[in-house]
């Protein structure tokens, strides 16, 4: 259990006790989280609506047998485990230890710095593995796959749009893997934008190895790598699939350049559609098989991409890009009105949003307002210019000129 801060002599914590605590309750909620992710019986899903019943892992373990019960989806063996197992085992304490010592940090879904649109998923990882910069994965990133084995055309095309989306403040995602997801990689670090890499691996044993010195490229860069899988997992067939899930679930789209009829970025695709993220595809010559899958999604309705403004534009973030250029983020043309005018609602609200998408339910929940009042005030900010409005009811702050007061 964490420790209540000691009392200073007025009877406030003493200076640092608030950080000493809240780092104490992140471990003991990394702790639990990775505990009961080990549970047999229990799933990445059931994971996640245990957490959301209860408010935490650590409360899960927690809790009365009889409300793990009500859980949607639990199992007998599931119950079995978690009546066996309330405690974390030492060697999950272990485990956090030698991953710290090897500069890994262990992401639960309550810290701050999981990705935010992962989170949003039916089943995140309970636990994140993570080298470099979290904001990579949660500045307005949008995935970029494709072939393993590009043309030329199609490794060109990926370089120009990761570059291009690097350009307007947009973070890459892509896999690590050979032929489009290093080219996609290759094109952000070319703009000196920021880009991530999801491993179907773990982090100490890159995949494939001759990327090694990309990946060291992107931490250089502020850039992150990161995997579901414990750090010496090895590259295993059926990692691969599942960690598609994660470079698809951090974005805010996925762009498949180049994909033959079987290709795993077609697998990310299905997924994106099936998490509410927009689809996008490239078109090649009807000549080529390599492009065979890509030309199966257009038909299936995925966005046609023949430039950046085509991914911009489905996105919600169709401003001119000469306004969008040197910005730190994607936004609309700066607001008029100024924050500190607004009515006292609106102000609360616009004080929560920042750069990174923030959906409403969430929004809602952190304002403990209902959904149909905090519409109406978003509506309103959006009306005046200061919040944007993504698709999948996300919203942020609209950016402001340089000099721009509050």
């Amino acid at each position: 259990m964490p420790r209540a801060p000691l009392p200073s002599k007025g009877g406030a914590p003493l200076p640092g006790a608030a950080k000493a605590r809240e780092a104490m309750e992140n471990e003991d909620e990394l702790l639990s989280g990775l505990h009961l992710k080990r549970l047999p019986g229990i799933g990445n899903l059931l994971c996640k609506r245990l957490i959301e019943r209860f408010g935490s892992a650590a409360a899960v373990l927690r809790a009365e047998p009889e409300a793990w019960a009500e859980v949607e989806g639990i199992t007998e063996r599931a119950l079995a485990a978690l009546r066996r197992n309330r405690s974390p085992r030492r060697e999950i304490i272990q485990e956090i230890r030698a991953a710290s010592r090897l500069g890994i940090r262990m992401l639960s879904l309550a810290d701050a710095d999981y990705p935010p649109l992962l989170r949003e998923i039916p089943d995140p990882p309970p636990i994140l593995y993570m080298r470099g910069d979290p904001a990579a994965m949660a500045s307005f990133p949008v995935a970029v796959v494709g072939s393993r084995s590009p043309t030329r055309y199609g490794r060109e095309m990926a370089q120009r749009l990761a570059a291009d989306l690097a350009r307007r403040g947009f973070a890459v995602v892509s896999g690590l893997a050979l032929g489009i997801d290093t080219a996609a990689h290759e094109g952000a670090l070319a703009a000196g934008g920021k880009t991530a890499a999801v491993l179907g691996s773990g982090l100490e044993r890159i995949y494939p190895s001759q990327n090694a010195p990309l990946a060291r490229r992107i931490l250089a860069a502020s850039g992150a790598i990161a995997s579901e899988f414990e750090p010496e997992a090895g590259p295993e067939a059926w990692r691969f699939p599942v960690r598609n899930r994660v470079i698809s679930g951090v974005s805010l789209g996925c762009v498949v350049v180049e994909a033959g009829a079987r290709s795993g970025a077609l697998i990310t695709a299905r997924l994106a559609a099936e998490q509410g993220r927009e689809v996008f595809a490239v078109p090649g010559s009807v000549q080529s098989p390599r492009s065979a899958g890509t030309h199966r999604l257009i038909q299936q309705g995925a966005k046609l991409v023949q430039d950046v403004q085509d991914i911009l534009e489905e996105l919600g973030f169709a401003a001119r890009p000469e306004a969008m250029a040197g910005s730190a983020s994607p936004a609309a043309d700066p607001p008029a009105p100024q924050a500190g005018t607004l009515p006292a609602e609106e102000q609360e609200v616009l004080a929560a949003l920042g750069p990174y998408p923030l959906h409403i339910d969430e929004l809602g929940r952190a304002l403990g307002r209902d959904a149909g009042s905090l519409a109406a005030l978003l509506l309103q900010l959006e009306l005046k210019g200061l919040a944007v409005g993504h698709p999948g009811k996300y919203y942020t702050a609209a950016a402001r000129p340089p000099g721009a007061r509050p």
